[in-house]
């Protein structure tokens, strides 16, 4: 089980393949998990299967994973960050 000081951070760095790493926050990176999700709905990982709406998967996602399979080759991982004041 995650820590729970890790979802204390309001930024996230996003890899994701083919690109270079993107710095999100809270808010941005579930707007992110939604567009993905959205695309996916037909072919989802079994543990998200059982929300209705894509935001309480993105949600679930948010709060319980650091990746999503996206496919053969591809990836989408997020990470919690700390940024210096």
């Amino acid at each position: 089980m995650p820590d729970p000081r890790m979802y204390e951070s309001d930024t996230f760095v996003l890899l994701e393949s083919g690109r270079s790493e993107t710095f999100l926050t809270t808010a941005e990176l579930l707007d992110k998990l939604k567009g993905v999700l959205a695309q996916r709905q037909d072919d989802l990982p079994r543990d998200l299967q059982r929300f209705t709406s894509v935001h309480d998967q993105a949600q679930y996602l948010l709060e319980t994973s650091c990746e999503l399979d996206v496919g053969p080759g591809e990836f989408l991982q997020w990470y919690a960050v700390r940024l210096e004041k």
